[in-house]
């Protein structure tokens, strides 16, 4: 554990709608919501209204009439991100990317050449606004965990700084949904126990949060509410799994749709897959259904693989099995995970690689996809269908 907070946490505010704003000035201090029939992003000030990413498109009109609705642009965050994330890197060489919007970066040993943590974020968020011309928030503390909730809770466009001998004070009052790892399930476990605050949780000995919440569960937020979060900064960190979600609105699909939809995720998954090098052994299909409940299926490959046959065929077995509850409850969100991944070279692949149609057509259509862009070759079922949005992805490699 560092002895002084020197974990910074950036992170950008309101991400793809503040790219929007910054360039079409129009539409600064105005309400501006990207996506059609989802919302993908909304601004500070459509967040003000209770307009929330994945919510249905008619139902953010409803809550925002005034609103500016775009259509994403990829290429442009995409874009914004490399910017900010150069900063990041000429700022300190110890960056760890947690998504396209957000990082750790390590400055001990920086304060001879560059001040205090205090003062180089303080320089960050400068170079940020004037450099990509961006709000970012940064939160900067002596544990990755409180610096990340320390960005939180100064959103929006804000510096927050907890040094050691206020963590207490700052972290024991907050609900416990702030602790990392706390879903909707686990906070409604501890708010029936009594358990709303981080304080009390920290109260509890760890061996009966662990009884209340699961071993792992337990041990993993009974630390972090005590304040222990050992972990560095890891700048050759990579991804244990890979993933993507489409988010539905609320107007009824059919297992035809959401099929094809399912073939669109994988089939860019599996790609991904490849470009990396990597191969993977489990295979998670996640929804969100009609209610807002979520669920996961999953199954575990006996050998790892990147065949896009292989790992469409078993996400299509997930998705058939959920099929009648999909068709009770209705659907909101469908997302598919690799995990269990690992380098490509060091595994025994599934089949001989010589003799596998599926593989021959995967090489195939990564090169004419890589020499004539991604929508130059499809599949049949995909034909005419919206292709719905590929967010643009952190490098394996930060």
């Amino acid at each position: 554990m560092r002895g002084e907070a020197t974990v910074l946490h950036a992170d950008l505010d309101a991400f793809y709608a503040s790219v929007e704003q910054r360039d079409s000035p129009e539409l600064r201090g105005r309400p501006v919501i990207v996506g059609g029939g989802v919302v993908l992003a909304a601004s500070y000030e459509a967040k003000a209204r209770g307009v929330r990413t994945a919510m249905g498109g008619r139902q953010a009109r409803d809550l925002c009439p005034d609103a500016v609705v775009v259509p994403p642009r990829m290429d442009a965050y995409a874009a914004a991100s490399r910017a900010v994330f150069a900063i990041f890197r000429d700022t300190t060489p110890f960056v760890e990317g947690l998504s396209i919007d957000e990082a750790f970066l390590e400055v001990g040993g920086l304060r001879r050449i560059a001040g205090t943590p205090e003062q180089i974020a303080t320089g960050l968020r400068a170079r940020v606004r004037s450099e990509a011309g961006l709000a970012i928030s940064v939160g900067v503390a002596r544990t990755k965990f409180l610096a990340k909730v320390a960005s939180a809770v100064s959103k929006p466009d804000g510096l927050l700084v907890v040094e050691p001998e206020r963590e207490e004070q700052f972290l024991l009052p907050l609900p416990v949904e702030r602790l990392w790892g706390v879903g909707a399930v686990t906070a409604e476990k501890l708010h029936r126990l009594g358990i709303t605050t981080v304080g009390q949780l920290a109260e509890l000995e760890g061996a009966v949060a662990e009884r209340l919440l699961g071993k792992a569960t337990g041990a993993h937020l009974h630390a972090l509410a005590r304040l222990r979060d050992p972990r560095p900064v890891d700048t050759a960190r990579r991804r244990g799994s890979i993933g993507s979600q489409r988010a539905l609105g609320a107007r009824a699909r059919s297992a035809d749709e959401l099929g094809v939809i399912l073939t669109q995720i994988v089939d860019r998954l599996a790609r991904r897959l490849r470009d990396g090098d990597r191969v993977c052994r489990t295979v998670v299909l996640r929804l969100r259904f009609g209610d807002f409940a979520k669920a996961t299926r999953s199954r575990t490959l006996g050998s790892a693989t990147d065949r896009t046959s292989v790992l469409l065929a078993i996400a299509r077995e997930l998705l058939d099995g959920a099929l009648p509850e999909i068709a009770e409850r209705g659907i909101t969100l469908v997302g598919v995970s690799f995990s269990q991944l690992a380098r490509a070279d060091s595994l025994q692949p599934e089949l001989p690689i010589d003799w596998d149609d599926g593989a021959r057509l995967d090489t195939v259509l990564d090169t004419v996809r890589d020499r004539f862009g991604a929508a130059s070759v499809t599949r049949a079922a995909q034909l005419g269908r919206d292709p719905g949005w590929s967010p643009p992805q952190l490098p394996e490699h930060e």
